[in-house]
């Protein structure tokens, strides 16, 4: 029997994590083995840690421990077949998706197809079904083998990005004339923003912490950037929008206080900086802030354009987003690999503290 090892996180303390071995079980019908190789730890895998139980998420569930003091925080990755009972898949087998971060994971694949599968094990069918479907490589348009630790990185990230920038336009951006996007070094604010850039007669402000507004600058793709302290120089006569990439409460209600009448649409699309979430926030001043989730958009715009369409669309703005960042030239991300569970933790709690550089991307080795 090989051994299975899993990193656990604390759901009372997500920057406590622990590693656990377990025997691997013999392999039941229906079910396949894959051995996970890689998976990105960035700020996004602490929003579903921190979002855990939130009933239209519930991240906590996707990948149980058996201990509910504990939980796997899901990471979006590669892996790979060592072992199937299931037809039409094959040993050596290579798949993107989201997995435990572990060594190994049993799934019980169904709907399989050209394109991949979708793991069936019966406590996710009720869950979000954008996190249950598995690509192979072979078939996926915009993979790029040398491009794996950048499409961990971006696509789940990208996925939100793209369809938030798509959901805005789509409103005419609610008549604003100027959008302000909080924690806008994160990778997610950034993507929404590149995708923005043809766009005319809209001024596209960037809020941040004093220490990154040199990176947001660099990045080139803001009109203007501001840090937090700032926020009251704006013309708070000017039809704004405001998306909340920080979740910080304080900064909310500033941001409304101070554009009053003049905000015309608020959404929280992410937490970077802290652990709220809209249904612990204050009522503020002006338009009922309202959550933002990708997989809404991505039905909307699966029967205005159908699935094949919305597919073909993401990818190529998701290539144009990979070599935009990785640009050797002018990068705005560079990537940093940790191998092995101790660097996970390690990493895990420098995430947690807030003790990352907006420039790096963070991938861990567990193959």
């Amino acid at each position: 029997m090989s051994t299975l090892t899993q990193l656990q996180s604390d759901k009372k303390n997500l920057g406590r994590t622990r590693v656990v071995e377990k025997t691997i079980p013999a392999l039941k019908p229906g079910e396949a083995l894959l051995k996970i190789d890689r998976v990105a730890v960035t700020s996004n895998n602490i929003t579903y840690a921190a979002f855990g139980e939130v009933p239209h998420l519930r991240y906590w569930s996707f990948y149980p421990t058996g201990d509910d003091a504990w939980f796997h925080m899901p990471a979006w990755g590669f892996a790979e077949i060592v072992e199937t009972t299931v037809e039409g898949l094959a040993v050596g087998e290579r798949f993107y998706g989201f997995w435990p971060v572990a060594s190994h994971v049993v799934v019980q694949p169904v709907r399989v197809s050209e394109r991949g599968f979708y793991d069936g094990t019966p406590h996710r069918l009720e869950l979000t079904s954008a996190y249950n479907q598995y690509q192979r490589v072979t078939t996926d348009a915009a993979y790029r083998q040398a491009d794996e630790n950048y499409q961990m990185l971006t696509r789940p990230l990208f996925i939100t990005s793209f369809m938030l920038a798509d959901f805005l336009e789509d409103n005419a951006f609610f008549g604003a004339k100027q959008v302000i996007v909080s924690s806008a070094s994160s990778k997610t604010a950034y993507g929404t923003v590149f995708c923005f850039q043809d766009l005319k007669n809209l001024s596209l402000v960037g809020l941040t912490s004093g220490g990154n507004v040199g990176f947001v600058e660099d990045l080139g793709c803001y009109h203007r950037t501001i840090d937090y302290k700032s926020l009251e120089t704006l013309d708070k006569t000017v039809p704004t929008l405001y998306v909340d990439f920080s979740g910080d409460n304080e900064l909310r209600r500033r941001v409304h206080e101070h554009f009053g009448a003049s905000l015309v649409y608020s959404c929280y699309a992410g937490s970077a900086q802290s652990h709220d979430h809209l249904g612990n926030a204050p009522e503020v001043p002006g338009p009922k802030p309202q959550p933002y989730f990708a997989p809404y958009q991505i039905k909307k715009r699966n029967a205005d354009w159908g699935a094949a369409e919305v597919t073909r669309k993401f990818n190529e703005a998701q290539l144009a987003f990979i070599r935009r960042v990785s640009d050797a030239r002018r990068p705005w991300m560079g990537v940093k690999e940790h191998q092995g569970f101790a660097a996970a933790q390690d990493l895990v709690d420098a995430l947690v503290a807030g003790r990352i550089d907006p420039k790096d991307g963070h991938v861990v080795l567990l193959g």
